[in-house]
């Protein structure tokens, strides 16, 4: 199986988009703090007091969220954004993973940027430079390519 091009079915979405947002945006923020703790998301100061929305299509699911002096916090379903992405759940995986880089995923119109473009370029090198994790990157060596 090529998960280049593997997306959720539709009932995903359905769910996704019925789902309260503390529930979705929770996890998302655990993750944050637990890389951000363990120095493997270390945040730049220009990304302090930014506002986010990542939009997982496939999944229906729109998570805002805040950096707040190298941490993040929730934001309310709706909060005004300064840079969004959206892309499917395989394409953030894909990013997170370094398995593919921003850019790669941006020319293909796999990853859509919109807002501050300053503040998402600054956000593409960030995710870029990161350290991944050893589970995380034994995980992605596992799954089929």
């Amino acid at each position: 199986m090529n998960l280049n091009d593997f997306r959720f079915p539709p009932l995903f979405a359905k769910i996704g988009h019925s789902l309260p947002a503390p529930l979705c945006v929770t996890p998302l923020i655990l993750l944050l703090e637990i890389a951000r703790r363990r120095d493997y998301l270390v945040a730049p100061e220009s990304l302090y007091g930014k506002q986010f929305r990542l939009q997982v299509e496939d999944l229906g699911l729109v998570l805002h969220f805040r950096c707040e002096q190298g941490k993040f916090k929730a934001l309310p379903k709706g909060s005004v954004a300064d840079v969004s992405l959206s892309a499917c759940a395989i394409d953030f995986f894909k990013l997170a993973t370094a398995q593919e880089d921003a850019d790669t995923l941006f020319f293909r119109r796999r990853l859509k940027m919109e807002g501050d473009t300053e503040l998402g370029i600054a956000v593409k090198y960030w995710i870029d430079a990161s350290e991944r994790p050893a589970w995380l990157m034994q995980l992605s060596q596992k799954l089929p390519g």
